[in-house]
């Protein structure tokens, strides 16, 4: 059983979620770690405060860590942790290292020794898939390439997977990306639009692909906030040789008893006599 409250650890790096927008999202455990940290370091240190200022946490051990200078300040951090202090890193918004810096912090600080844990909550991505219906695998692949040729081009890598597929995208794009995901994931898989997750316009939409420009095209708003876009597996296709036993099963169906029939379509084909025993007997019923 843990303790009613769980401060920052010294000589640890602790990877802090934080709310996507809605800052009641924050969790206590996440709280506890930032108002006993003896460093924050951060994507956004302006992003960051704002949040601190309401929960009036004091942020005078706010450092930077973005994109262009993790490495360097991964090296800051470990000299921190080496003194026996305690560090949090958060993003702008969600859970860092998730189409977010902090990967590069966390194989540092592992390679260097020290403990890292993390203090879980609000994402993007798994709060639109909880939402969006999806059985079976699926693939978070962030944001798509931003130039029109490398975006399709992978879209062509992903398209041959079995996978529902989820990708970030920014407004200024949102339009023609769904046109590429048009033309070459086809009209008959679905998308859903989660768009502005946990803020005041939230809104989610599912539709065909083929219906999806013209949602955009609607409402203005529609094309407003940040997305998160969740594209269906494709449909279902029957395999060939399903199909053959499937031809040879309702010939023989034509001239010989139902047991009979499947016997001699399981040697004909190869399938597994039951699975052809069931389908006769669903022809059958579909026939009287």
């Amino acid at each position: 059983m843990f303790d009613a409250s769980q401060p920052a650890r010294p000589g640890v790096l602790h990877i802090v979620a934080t709310p996507i927008g809605n800052l009641r999202d924050l969790s206590q455990r996440a709280l506890d770690v930032l108002k006993t940290a003896d460093i924050i370091a951060a994507e956004d240190t302006r992003t960051t405060q704002g949040l601190l200022n309401t929960q009036q946490i004091q942020a005078g051990k706010l450092t930077p860590l973005h994109d262009h200078n993790e490495q360097a300040a991964a090296v800051r951090l470990i000299d921190a942790l080496r003194e026996g202090k305690s560090v949090a890193y958060v993003s702008d918004a969600g859970t860092p290292g998730i189409s977010d810096p902090g990967a590069r912090l966390v194989n540092a600080v592992r390679a260097a020794g020290f403990e890292i844990t993390p203090i879980p909550g609000p994402s993007a991505v798994a709060t639109a898939l909880s939402v969006a219906g999806i059985e079976g695998a699926w693939l978070f692949y962030g944001f798509l390439p931003a130039k029109p040729a490398a975006r399709r081009k992978t879209l062509q890598e992903l398209a041959t997977r079995p996978d529902a597929l989820v990708f970030y995208e920014a407004p200024h794009r949102i339009e023609e990306t769904v046109d590429d995901l048009l033309a070459v994931l086809g009209g008959e898989r679905s998308i859903m639009f989660a768009r502005e997750l946990t803020k005041k316009f939230e809104q989610l939409h599912a539709c065909p692909l083929a219906a999806a420009a013209a949602w955009l095209a609607a409402d203005d708003n529609h094309r407003r906030g940040e997305f998160v876009l969740v594209i269906g597996p494709p449909p279902a296709q029957a395999d060939d040789s399903d199909v053959e036993a499937h031809r040879i099963l309702a010939i023989l169906l034509e001239e010989l008893p139902l047991k009979q029939a499947a016997h001699l379509a399981a040697r004909i084909t190869g399938a597994r006599k039951n699975a052809l025993y069931d389908l006769a007997l669903t022809l059958k019923n579909i026939d009287a």
